[in-house]
Protein backbone atom coordinates (compact mmCIF):
# COMPACT_ATOMS: atom_id res chain seq x y z
CA UNK A 1 0.00 0.00 0.00
CA UNK A 2 1.29 3.42 -0.83
CA UNK A 3 2.61 5.57 2.09
CA UNK A 4 0.76 8.84 2.65
CA UNK A 5 1.96 11.31 5.01
CA UNK A 6 0.26 14.59 5.96
CA UNK A 7 2.68 17.29 7.03
CA UNK A 8 0.14 20.19 7.35
CA UNK A 9 -0.30 23.19 5.51
CA UNK A 10 -0.94 21.48 2.26
CA UNK A 11 2.20 19.57 2.11
CA UNK A 12 2.22 15.95 1.26
CA UNK A 13 4.46 13.20 1.45
CA UNK A 14 5.01 9.66 -0.61
CA UNK A 15 7.08 7.05 0.00
CA UNK A 16 8.49 6.17 -3.64
CA UNK A 17 10.64 2.87 -3.53
CA UNK A 18 13.90 2.40 -4.87
CA UNK A 19 14.87 -0.39 -6.40
CA UNK A 20 17.23 -2.99 -4.70
CA UNK A 21 19.28 0.26 -2.75
CA UNK A 22 19.40 -0.42 1.08
CA UNK A 23 17.95 3.41 1.25
CA UNK A 24 14.52 1.95 0.26
CA UNK A 25 12.38 4.85 -0.83
CA UNK A 26 12.70 8.25 -1.72
CA UNK A 27 10.09 10.75 -0.16
CA UNK A 28 8.63 12.43 -2.95
CA UNK A 29 6.63 16.25 -1.58
CA UNK A 30 3.15 17.04 -3.16
CA UNK A 31 2.93 20.89 -2.54
CA UNK A 32 -0.44 22.34 -2.73
CA UNK A 33 -0.07 25.84 -4.72
CA UNK A 34 -2.96 28.04 -5.96
CA UNK A 35 -2.17 27.00 -9.57
CA UNK A 36 -1.63 23.07 -8.64
CA UNK A 37 0.00 20.50 -6.91
CA UNK A 38 3.83 21.05 -7.05
CA UNK A 39 6.56 18.05 -6.66
CA UNK A 40 9.60 17.93 -4.73
CA UNK A 41 11.91 15.08 -6.35
CA UNK A 42 9.87 12.47 -8.14
CA UNK A 43 11.74 8.78 -7.45
CA UNK A 44 13.47 6.59 -9.42
CA UNK A 45 12.61 5.68 -12.97
CA UNK A 46 11.08 1.90 -12.31
CA UNK A 47 7.55 0.60 -13.35
CA UNK A 48 6.95 -0.39 -9.59
CA UNK A 49 8.11 3.33 -8.36
CA UNK A 50 5.71 4.78 -11.15
CA UNK A 51 3.12 2.84 -10.12
CA UNK A 52 3.63 3.91 -6.57
CA UNK A 53 3.83 7.61 -7.26
CA UNK A 54 0.63 7.08 -9.25
CA UNK A 55 -1.16 5.41 -6.65
CA UNK A 56 0.25 8.07 -4.19
CA UNK A 57 -1.40 11.32 -5.79
CA UNK A 58 -4.42 9.61 -6.18
CA UNK A 59 -4.39 9.02 -2.50
CA UNK A 60 -3.25 12.90 -1.88
CA UNK A 61 -6.69 14.02 -4.23
CA UNK A 62 -4.97 14.66 -7.55
CA UNK A 63 -2.99 13.20 -10.50
CA UNK A 64 0.28 12.80 -12.38
CA UNK A 65 -2.13 14.57 -15.11
CA UNK A 66 -2.23 17.37 -12.13
CA UNK A 67 1.37 18.22 -11.58
CA UNK A 68 1.65 21.66 -12.46
CA UNK A 69 5.53 21.52 -11.92
CA UNK A 70 8.38 19.29 -10.45
CA UNK A 71 11.33 20.86 -8.11
CA UNK A 72 14.27 18.74 -8.24
CA UNK A 73 16.89 18.82 -5.66
CA UNK A 74 19.69 17.24 -7.54
CA UNK A 75 20.20 15.53 -10.54
CA UNK A 76 20.47 11.85 -9.01
CA UNK A 77 18.59 8.84 -10.35
CA UNK A 78 16.53 8.75 -6.83
CA UNK A 79 15.43 12.69 -7.31
CA UNK A 80 15.17 13.46 -11.10
CA UNK A 81 14.66 9.68 -12.67
CA UNK A 82 10.64 10.00 -12.84
CA UNK A 83 10.67 13.42 -14.22
CA UNK A 84 10.21 12.63 -17.73
CA UNK A 85 7.01 10.63 -16.59
CA UNK A 86 5.51 13.20 -14.88
CA UNK A 87 6.15 15.50 -17.87
CA UNK A 88 5.52 13.40 -20.14
CA UNK A 89 1.69 12.97 -18.27
CA UNK A 90 1.09 16.61 -17.63
CA UNK A 91 3.22 18.85 -19.43
CA UNK A 92 4.86 19.89 -16.05
CA UNK A 93 7.85 22.15 -16.01
CA UNK A 94 11.27 20.33 -14.25
CA UNK A 95 13.35 23.23 -12.42
CA UNK A 96 16.65 22.19 -11.48
CA UNK A 97 20.01 24.17 -10.38
CA UNK A 98 22.17 25.02 -13.73
CA UNK A 99 25.14 23.17 -11.81
CA UNK A 100 23.14 19.80 -12.06
CA UNK A 101 21.39 20.43 -15.02
CA UNK A 102 24.92 20.62 -16.92
CA UNK A 103 25.55 17.11 -14.99
CA UNK A 104 21.84 16.20 -16.83
CA UNK A 105 23.16 17.85 -20.41
CA UNK A 106 26.59 15.75 -20.24
CA UNK A 107 24.99 12.54 -19.02
CA UNK A 108 22.68 12.69 -22.54
CA UNK A 109 25.41 13.77 -24.64
CA UNK A 110 28.01 11.77 -23.95
CA UNK A 111 29.13 8.61 -26.22
CA UNK A 112 29.06 5.30 -23.55
CA UNK A 113 32.21 4.65 -24.92
CA UNK A 114 33.68 8.29 -24.24
CA UNK A 115 32.41 7.51 -20.53
CA UNK A 116 34.10 4.52 -20.18
CA UNK A 117 37.28 6.06 -21.21
CA UNK A 118 37.21 8.66 -18.72
CA UNK A 119 36.07 6.79 -15.78
CA UNK A 120 39.24 4.21 -16.62
CA UNK A 121 41.82 6.52 -16.98
CA UNK A 122 40.57 8.66 -13.78
CA UNK A 123 40.39 5.63 -11.84
CA UNK A 124 44.10 4.66 -12.90
CA UNK A 125 45.51 7.89 -11.71
CA UNK A 126 43.59 7.44 -8.79
CA UNK A 127 45.30 3.91 -8.47
CA UNK A 128 42.93 1.61 -8.42
CA UNK A 129 44.43 -2.00 -9.89
CA UNK A 130 43.78 -3.66 -12.53
CA UNK A 131 40.95 -6.42 -12.26
CA UNK A 132 38.58 -3.01 -11.34
CA UNK A 133 40.32 -1.16 -14.31
CA UNK A 134 39.52 -4.20 -16.72
CA UNK A 135 35.25 -4.14 -16.77
CA UNK A 136 35.25 -0.56 -17.93
CA UNK A 137 38.34 -1.15 -20.32
CA UNK A 138 36.44 -4.17 -22.20
CA UNK A 139 32.69 -2.68 -22.23
CA UNK A 140 31.04 -2.34 -25.28
CA UNK A 141 28.80 0.71 -25.86
CA UNK A 142 25.78 -1.77 -27.30
CA UNK A 143 26.27 -3.62 -23.29
CA UNK A 144 26.18 -0.40 -21.31
CA UNK A 145 22.59 0.91 -19.99
CA UNK A 146 21.23 4.28 -22.03
CA UNK A 147 20.59 7.17 -19.51
CA UNK A 148 18.58 9.81 -20.74
CA UNK A 149 17.34 11.93 -18.02
CA UNK A 150 14.99 14.61 -18.46
CA UNK A 151 16.51 17.74 -19.62
CA UNK A 152 15.53 20.68 -17.22
CA UNK A 153 13.36 23.63 -18.45
CA UNK A 154 13.61 26.28 -15.97
CA UNK A 155 16.88 27.18 -13.79
CA UNK A 156 16.46 27.35 -9.84
CA UNK A 157 18.35 30.31 -8.97
CA UNK A 158 20.13 30.47 -5.66
CA UNK A 159 18.22 33.29 -2.96
CA UNK A 160 14.74 33.88 -5.48
CA UNK A 161 11.75 32.65 -4.57
CA UNK A 162 10.52 30.08 -7.31
CA UNK A 163 7.27 30.99 -9.41
CA UNK A 164 4.78 28.85 -7.26
CA UNK A 165 1.40 31.09 -6.74
CA UNK A 166 0.23 31.34 -3.46
CA UNK A 167 3.50 30.05 -1.97
CA UNK A 168 7.46 31.32 -0.55
CA UNK A 169 9.28 28.65 -1.67
CA UNK A 170 13.04 30.00 -1.80
CA UNK A 171 16.28 28.11 -3.27
CA UNK A 172 19.10 27.46 -1.11
CA UNK A 173 22.27 26.41 -2.92
CA UNK A 174 23.86 23.83 -0.55
CA UNK A 175 26.80 21.98 -3.32
CA UNK A 176 29.06 19.31 -1.75
CA UNK A 177 26.51 15.79 -2.52
CA UNK A 178 26.55 17.31 -6.02
CA UNK A 179 27.08 20.94 -7.19
CA UNK A 180 24.13 22.00 -8.17
CA UNK A 181 22.33 20.56 -4.90
CA UNK A 182 19.68 23.15 -3.42
CA UNK A 183 17.41 22.69 -0.28
CA UNK A 184 14.07 24.67 -0.66
CA UNK A 185 13.08 26.78 2.57
CA UNK A 186 8.82 26.92 2.63
CA UNK A 187 8.97 30.44 4.51
CA UNK A 188 5.40 30.07 6.88
CA UNK A 189 4.47 29.58 9.90
CA UNK A 190 4.80 25.85 10.64
CA UNK A 191 1.20 23.94 11.07
CA UNK A 192 2.30 22.91 14.35
CA UNK A 193 3.53 26.24 15.73
CA UNK A 194 6.81 24.60 15.73
CA UNK A 195 9.94 27.31 16.69
CA UNK A 196 12.22 28.10 14.21
CA UNK A 197 11.60 29.77 10.29
CA UNK A 198 9.41 27.28 8.33
CA UNK A 199 9.86 24.18 6.73
CA UNK A 200 13.01 23.32 4.54
CA UNK A 201 13.17 20.73 1.86
CA UNK A 202 16.98 18.76 2.40
CA UNK A 203 16.83 16.85 -0.44
CA UNK A 204 20.15 14.84 0.73
CA UNK A 205 21.93 17.15 1.63
CA UNK A 206 20.41 16.87 5.55
CA UNK A 207 19.32 13.79 6.82
CA UNK A 208 18.36 12.72 10.20
CA UNK A 209 20.70 9.76 10.57
CA UNK A 210 23.04 9.42 7.37
CA UNK A 211 25.67 10.78 6.20
CA UNK A 212 25.20 12.20 2.97
CA UNK A 213 28.08 11.15 -0.27
CA UNK A 214 30.61 13.83 -0.98
CA UNK A 215 32.17 12.93 -4.59
CA UNK A 216 33.12 14.86 -7.43
CA UNK A 217 31.27 15.14 -10.37
CA UNK A 218 33.59 17.00 -12.85
CA UNK A 219 33.53 17.74 -16.32
CA UNK A 220 36.29 16.19 -18.18
CA UNK A 221 36.78 19.21 -20.26
CA UNK A 222 36.98 21.29 -17.23
CA UNK A 223 40.51 21.12 -15.37
CA UNK A 224 39.05 23.24 -12.40
CA UNK A 225 40.36 21.50 -9.12
CA UNK A 226 36.62 21.62 -7.12
CA UNK A 227 36.71 21.24 -3.07
CA UNK A 228 33.11 19.83 -3.22
CA UNK A 229 33.64 18.60 1.01
CA UNK A 230 34.73 22.25 1.88
CA UNK A 231 31.69 23.48 -0.23
CA UNK A 232 29.29 21.16 2.53
CA UNK A 233 30.42 22.35 4.89
CA UNK A 234 30.28 25.92 3.91
CA UNK A 235 26.54 25.05 3.09
CA UNK A 236 26.05 23.17 6.90
CA UNK A 237 27.16 26.10 8.57
CA UNK A 238 24.41 28.12 6.30
CA UNK A 239 21.82 25.70 6.48
CA UNK A 240 22.49 25.77 10.14
CA UNK A 241 22.28 29.65 10.65
CA UNK A 242 18.42 29.57 8.69
CA UNK A 243 17.46 27.12 11.43
CA UNK A 244 14.34 25.95 10.14
CA UNK A 245 11.38 24.63 12.65
CA UNK A 246 11.23 21.32 10.73
CA UNK A 247 13.68 19.38 7.76
CA UNK A 248 11.76 17.45 5.60
CA UNK A 249 14.48 15.28 4.37
CA UNK A 250 14.45 13.19 0.92
CA UNK A 251 15.13 9.80 2.90
CA UNK A 252 14.26 8.35 6.34
CA UNK A 253 12.01 11.00 8.34
CA UNK A 254 11.61 14.46 9.34
CA UNK A 255 13.35 16.50 11.99
CA UNK A 256 13.10 19.60 14.07
CA UNK A 257 16.67 20.08 15.95
CA UNK A 258 18.46 20.91 12.71
CA UNK A 259 21.12 22.76 14.48
CA UNK A 260 21.96 19.49 16.98
CA UNK A 261 22.12 17.80 13.25
CA UNK A 262 24.59 20.56 11.65
CA UNK A 263 26.43 20.09 14.71
CA UNK A 264 27.05 16.61 14.26
CA UNK A 265 28.15 16.32 10.72
CA UNK A 266 30.46 19.12 11.34
CA UNK A 267 31.98 17.40 13.61
CA UNK A 268 31.51 13.92 12.23
CA UNK A 269 33.85 15.40 9.05
CA UNK A 270 36.17 17.01 11.27
CA UNK A 271 37.19 14.09 12.83
CA UNK A 272 37.15 11.76 9.70
CA UNK A 273 39.69 14.31 8.28
CA UNK A 274 41.69 13.99 11.75
CA UNK A 275 41.31 9.67 11.10
CA UNK A 276 43.03 10.43 7.62
CA UNK A 277 45.87 12.27 8.49
CA UNK A 278 47.09 9.19 10.65
CA UNK A 279 46.49 6.30 7.72
CA UNK A 280 48.68 9.29 5.51
CA UNK A 281 51.79 9.37 7.88
CA UNK A 282 52.87 7.31 5.03
CA UNK A 283 51.73 7.87 1.28
CA UNK A 284 49.08 6.43 0.00
CA UNK A 285 47.36 6.83 -3.45
CA UNK A 286 43.55 7.80 -3.29
CA UNK A 287 42.46 4.07 -3.92
CA UNK A 288 45.04 2.87 -0.81
CA UNK A 289 43.30 5.63 1.32
CA UNK A 290 39.99 4.15 0.29
CA UNK A 291 40.31 0.35 1.23
CA UNK A 292 42.15 1.77 4.65
CA UNK A 293 38.96 4.21 5.42
CA UNK A 294 35.98 3.08 7.78
CA UNK A 295 32.96 2.19 5.47
CA UNK A 296 29.68 0.41 6.57
CA UNK A 297 31.21 -2.67 5.93
CA UNK A 298 34.84 -4.40 5.14
CA UNK A 299 36.03 -3.10 1.89
CA UNK A 300 36.10 -6.87 0.64
CA UNK A 301 32.63 -6.59 0.89
CA UNK A 302 31.89 -3.54 -1.00
CA UNK A 303 30.38 -4.17 -4.34
CA UNK A 304 32.21 -3.02 -7.71
CA UNK A 305 30.29 -0.14 -8.60
CA UNK A 306 30.42 0.97 -4.42
CA UNK A 307 33.92 0.91 -4.43
CA UNK A 308 34.40 3.81 -7.50
CA UNK A 309 32.24 5.92 -5.48
CA UNK A 310 34.14 5.30 -2.32
CA UNK A 311 37.43 6.36 -3.86
CA UNK A 312 35.41 9.55 -5.05
CA UNK A 313 34.41 10.09 -1.39
CA UNK A 314 37.99 9.74 -0.74
CA UNK A 315 39.53 11.92 -2.95
CA UNK A 316 37.34 14.76 -2.07
CA UNK A 317 38.49 14.60 1.58
CA UNK A 318 41.70 14.42 0.20
CA UNK A 319 41.19 17.91 -1.47
CA UNK A 320 39.83 19.59 1.57
CA UNK A 321 43.26 18.05 3.92
CA UNK A 322 45.36 19.50 0.32
CA UNK A 323 43.72 22.61 0.82
CA UNK A 324 43.42 23.40 4.52
CA UNK A 325 47.49 22.97 4.05
CA UNK A 326 47.35 19.26 6.51
CA UNK A 327 48.37 17.03 3.07
CA UNK A 328 49.96 17.30 0.03
CA UNK A 329 50.61 15.37 -2.98
CA UNK A 330 54.08 13.54 -3.30
CA UNK A 331 56.31 15.25 -6.01
CA UNK A 332 56.88 12.55 -9.22
CA UNK A 333 54.63 9.38 -7.40
CA UNK A 334 52.86 8.02 -10.06
CA UNK A 335 50.15 7.07 -9.42
CA UNK A 336 50.18 9.90 -7.29
CA UNK A 337 50.43 9.94 -3.80
CA UNK A 338 49.88 11.79 -0.62
CA UNK A 339 50.69 12.48 2.74
CA UNK A 340 50.36 14.62 5.99
CA UNK A 341 52.08 17.74 6.26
Amino acid sequence: MTQVTDHGGGVLSLRVPIPDNPLGHTLVYVVDTDRGPVLVDTGWDDPDSWDTLTRGLTACGTSAAEIQGVVVTHHHPDHHGLSRRVREASGAWIAMHAADTAVVRRTREARPEHWCTYMAAKLAAAGAPDEHLAPLRRARPSTLPGLSPALPDRDIVPGELLDLPGRRLRAIWTPGHTPGHVCLHLEETHPAQLPGHGRLFSGDHLLPGITPHIGLYEDPDDATVTDPLGDYLDSLERVGRLAPAEVLPAHQHPFSDTAARVRTLLTHHEARLTGLLTLLAEPLTPWQLAERMEWNRPWGQIPYGSRTIAVSEAEAHLRRLVKLGRAEAVSGSEPVTYVAV
